[in-house]
């Protein structure tokens, strides 16, 4: 499955053709976002054992935090399937606020010209 996956069309697509196997369907946008909120809190831990003061039990199973955020994305994916929007487009919004309002707020990298 990995190498079918080239751009988050495909994710999307992925992910419809997954759900479209089941009678449910997606998720209630609410349910969906109790499911966002579980798995960012998943990746929290995660990221917690790694990076932070509490490692990993023994006894605990081994995740990653790329696994954690294959589920966000996974969700998030749902989440526009179900509402009927692309991510591309969402994040294309997105990276136009940042480029606008936010394009001076940071100290920019030397260019080296």
């Amino acid at each position: 499955m990995t190498n079918r996956v080239h751009n988050v069309e495909d994710i999307q697509t992925l992910t419809d053709e997954y759900i479209s196997q089941f009678k449910e369907g997606y998720f209630s946008p609410l349910a969906l976002m109790a499911r966002l909120s579980e798995e960012t809190g998943e990746l929290a831990r995660e990221i917690n054992h790694y990076y932070g003061e509490k490692p990993k039990k023994q006894t605990e199973n081994i995740k990653t935090v790329e696994e954690e955020v294959g589920d966000i994305l996974f969700v998030l994916a749902c989440f526009a399937n179900s509402l009927d929007f692309q991510l591309s487009d969402a994040f294309q919004q997105s990276i136009e606020k940042f480029e606008t309002r936010d394009k001076n707020r940071w100290t920019r990298k030397e260019t080296g010209e």
